[in-house]
């Protein structure tokens, strides 16, 4: 005879299990893409990482996003093979030092925090003293360094390079913002409207509720857009 609790791990074995399963994998579909392609020294993408993208990681608006950052930007690539970074070697060294981030902390909260302790000592005038954000952050100097010299941090920014070649439509300026795919031009401040209307999920986060949240197209020959363009 089968017991009470025989019965009670037939049941957590073939229907709730496999149900919890299938309701994560929603879950994850359901998750709207939202991917940064930008450079480490662009006025215009740092404050946008500081003061507009932490709100994914500030509000709930994180529970329905998967958020991207690829820190290449406008860089090309000499004859030679090596870099021409916009703002100079510096941004060469600090984009690849945000891969490395990105790459030794999957953990979106904490490459992150190093991330924006960078591009808010850039909106300082003091993104040369960037070392100083492991003390501040609390996070280990190490990997990063080793990631930097290894080579590691060289590939992951070759990567971002072919990665940010093939976006179609090409990218023309950074900060460029993509929704599942979608680049959002110059209106990429408003952002979590796009994702708003993107999610298809069952309940919205509040971040989509607290205001009337509406995509007006700006009218790129009326505004000064605030980018870095290629």
């Amino acid at each position: 005879m089968t017991s009470h609790n025989q019965i009670s791990r037939i049941i957590i074995t073939f229907v709730l299990i496999p149900l919890l399963i299938f309701q994560c994998h929603v879950c994850s579909q359901d998750k709207v893409i939202l991917s940064l392609y930008y450079e480490s020294l662009c006025p215009y993408c740092a404050d946008f990482i500081v003061n507009q993208l932490v709100k994914v990681l500030q509000t709930d608006l994180g529970s329905i996003v998967n958020l991207r950052l690829v820190p290449w930007g406008n860089t090309q690539i000499a004859p030679n093979t090596s870099w021409i970074c916009q703002h100079g070697t510096d941004e060469c060294q600090l984009n690849t030092v945000e891969a490395c981030a990105i790459k030794v902390w999957s953990n979106l909260e904490t490459h992150f925090k190093l991330i924006s302790c960078i591009e808010q000592l850039h909106l300082q005038n003091k993104h040369s003293s960037w070392q100083s954000c492991f003390a501040s952050t609390g996070l280990n100097q190490n990997p990063i360094e080793n990631c930097y010299n290894n080579g590691l941090g060289y590939r992951l920014e070759t990567a971002y390079a072919d990665e940010t070649t093939k976006l179609k439509p090409a990218h023309r300026f950074v900060p460029w913002v993509l929704v599942n795919n979608q680049p959002l031009q110059e209106d990429y401040q408003n952002f979590i409207a796009y994702i708003c209307k993107a999610y298809k999920g069952r309940n919205k986060p509040q971040a989509c509720k607290t205001k009337s949240l509406e995509i007006n197209k700006i009218n790129v020959q009326d505004t000064n857009p605030r980018v870095c363009f290629r």
